[in-house]
């Protein structure tokens, strides 16, 4: 029986690589010249660090493009609140993976109210879809690529 899962994956060594590219353009760039900036990556977390509010908002943008140029969407990036220590503000960048209990609900049931012949299974964090035929399998894959939901959505393991 033909399946395939619904899954959110982030490749988090093009997630450094992004962080890297960040961090030299930083450096090189004249408005970030004698000024305390830098992107730190930790497990799933992009912390930055920077003087004032509009350096955090261009820092936010720069990592943005850099994670775009990486074939990564930035919608898995989750912005925190900012925390003031000393004469620097800080941002945790929260780099999201895996497809969140609601959001997994809210894919099966987009599913099964489109009366399509297929059964959809949350399975932790992916949710598997399964039919006869391959033809509906597709009819979901583009029918989930057309709903607007906030979080990336890849289509892997497909068996016919």
């Amino acid at each position: 029986m033909p399946s395939f899962d619904v899954v959110s994956e982030v490749d988090f060594h093009e997630v450094t690589n992004a962080v890297d590219q960040a961090n030299r353009e930083i450096e090189t760039r004249f408005d970030f010249r004698g000024v305390d900036a830098k992107f730190e990556r930790k497990e799933d977390v992009v912390r930055i660090t920077a003087e004032a509010d509009i350096q955090l908002d261009q820092m936010i943008d720069i990592l943005r493009a850099k994670l775009v140029k990486r074939s990564i969407d930035p919608r898995v990036m989750d912005i925190g609140d900012q925390e003031h220590v000393g004469k620097l503000l800080h941002k945790n960048i929260k780099i999201q993976e895996g497809i969140e209990s609601l959001l997994a609900k809210k894919v099966v049931k987009m599913i099964k109210d489109k009366k399509m012949k297929v059964q959809a299974a949350i399975q932790g964090e992916k949710v598997r879809v399964t039919g006869k035929k391959r033809d509906d399998l597709q009819q979901v894959m583009s029918m989930l690529k057309e709903e607007e939901i906030d979080t990336p959505l890849q289509y892997n393991n497909f068996r016919d």
